[in-house]
């Protein structure tokens, strides 16, 4: 009987620790696991050959997969909300008859003026529909005329009331229209997949590469343009991201969201979040591809050898982001068993060390106190 207490106690020792690698090892267990599922055929490279060949002498790389020394070129890229468009005229021609609307800018020319009083140069229509030919001569109505209309309204003007005398002459052309002006500038791909024209409407670009969605528009602006040629590019690659997901050790999970800025590889997305927490595990990380419905049997998960990138310099699993994509940064396992006992004990520490207090303060009212050697009783 005199042994039996220290033996108990060892064995609850050994307990406790066997519990402490059971749970980092069932939470290992549970993470991700590179298999090989419905991944796509092997992709060749400039030079022609396959990934799989350049992978170096890392034999845990995942082989047909791209990484950071045999990058894939992406396919053309396709236009999605919320996508931002540039566009840019190249040949903007309103069809005849051009009607004149307010805020379009016109180029008039008139001849045998006084000196000090020239009319020459570009002329905004004014939103009342009036051009303002200067302080002597004043403004005249031009809203809603055709190009000659407006020649003769503005000949007219200044020989009735400007006081210019014949002979003079007048030349009236369209510098810039208020509805070429809505076309050109950055666009946002709205979330029906459309991009607003101004007064010329709207076009669906959405699923479309650069080169479909130009020749869309231009079809569309068509129907009130003369032959209308644009330039399109995106400006801003918002529908494209890829993520990072860092596990906190039991106290929840960190998204970060970054959009596609070229060809990105798993180094260059840790830096992006400013590389691993203190409680991250550099050999519990993971690049996780979409899985198609198709192959939900096989997922597409791939492990990283972090110590093996940063290290030692090998490129095998420093593996090429692609849009969608995850990637996933487990904690250190005995940081999450950690912080289940925390979470397990800490209700019932309080408990106790409530309970405790309690009886602590029970107990000193209820001791006796000696005062010059006569003994009080205590009391609240």
């Amino acid at each position: 009987m005199a042994h039996g207490k220290p033996n108990q106690a060892w064995h609850v020792f050994h307990g406790f620790w066997a519990l402490l690698l059971l749970c980092a090892g069932c939470h290992t267990a549970g993470g991700p696991v590179p298999v090989d599922g419905c991944a796509p055929p092997p992709l060749a490279g400039n030079d022609g050959s396959h990934w799989g060949s350049r992978l170096g002498c890392n034999k845990n790389a995942t082989p047909d997969l791209p990484h950071e020394l045999a990058q894939a070129t992406l396919p053309p890229y396709v236009i999605e909300a919320p996508d931002v468009l540039q566009i840019d005229a190249v040949r903007l021609i309103p069809k005849p008859p051009y009607r004149i609307n307010p805020l379009d800018i016109l180029a008039i020319q008139v001849t045998n003026t006084p000196a000090l009083a020239p009319v020459s140069g570009l002329y905004s229509v004014d939103p009342d529909g009036r051009v303002d030919l200067g302080t002597n001569y004043g403004r005249v109505q031009v809203e809603g005329m055709t190009l000659p209309e407006a020649k003769t309204a503005i000949f007219d003007y200044l020989k009735m009331q400007g006081g210019l005398k014949p002979p003079f002459d007048v030349t009236v052309g369209l510098a810039d229209s208020r509805g070429l002006q809505l076309i050109r500038g950055p666009h946002l791909v709205r979330v029906d997949g459309t991009v607003g024209l101004g007064v010329y409407g709207s076009v669906h670009v959405d699923g479309l590469t650069i080169e479909d969605a130009r020749a869309a528009i231009e079809q569309h602006l068509s129907q009130f343009l003369l032959k209308p040629e644009i330039s399109l590019d995106v400006v801003g690659f918002n529908s494209k991201v890829y993520y990072v997901v860092t596990d906190g050790g039991g106290a929840g999970q960190q998204v970060v969201r970054l959009p596609m800025t070229g060809k990105t590889t798993v180094l260059d997305a840790v830096s992006q979040v400013n590389g691993l927490s203190p409680v991250s595990s550099k050999h519990l990380i993971y690049l996780v591809r979409p899985t198609p419905a198709a192959c939900k049997a096989d997922d597409e998960v791939y492990k990283i050898e972090w110590n093996a990138i940063v290290r030692r310099g090998e490129v095998g699993t420093n593996y090429q982001v692609l849009p969608g994509d995850r990637i996933y940064v487990d904690a250190q396992p005995l940081v999450v068993v950690d912080t289940a006992l925390a979470r397990f004990l800490a209700p019932w520490d309080r408990l106790f060390g409530s309970v405790g207090l309690g009886n602590s303060t029970v107990r000193e009212f209820l001791t006796p106190i000696f005062t010059n050697g006569v003994v009080t009783s205590p009391g609240f």
